[in-house]
């Protein structure tokens, strides 16, 4: 008998986390840009304070969330297991550093939660089937 190995249409749903990591980590990375090359453009709170971090923390906390939603977004698309665990790890990182931004910017923290969301759940739900593409 053949071993044949099947895979859902569901797969692109991996695909599509990829691409939105990389979407994300590209605005977190101009977010991040922004929030430190001057906070006279960044909408802040009060005092150049935003929530638990003051703007320059918190610029430097989305440079790093950016790059590595960049990163693991472009691995993700080799299915490595590794890729879909830390694709999980950075998404959810992610969403807790935008509850950080919802009382500054509570509709764009909002879909940014919402997008992680969905990226947490294509890689969960559905990251194996794209390893065994390549089997």
């Amino acid at each position: 008998m053949t071993d044949v190995k099947t895979t859902s249409g569901w797969v692109g749903w991996v695909g599509f986390a990829a691409i939105i990591l990389i979407l994300s980590g590209v605005f977190s990375l101009i977010q991040g840009f922004v929030a430190l090359i001057g906070s006279n453009y960044y909408y802040a709170v009060e005092n150049g304070t935003l929530f638990l971090f003051d703007l320059t923390g918190w610029g430097w906390w989305n440079l790093i969330i950016g790059a590595l939603l960049v990163l693991t977004g472009l691995a993700l698309f080799t299915g490595a297991t590794w890729a879909r665990v830390v694709a999980i790890i950075v998404a959810a990182l992610s969403a807790i550093g935008q509850l950080l931004l919802v009382p500054a910017q509570p509709w764009w923290a909002l879909i940014v939660i919402a997008f992680d969301v969905l990226v947490i759940y294509a890689v969960t739900a559905h990251g194996r089937e794209l390893a065994t593409i390549d089997d």
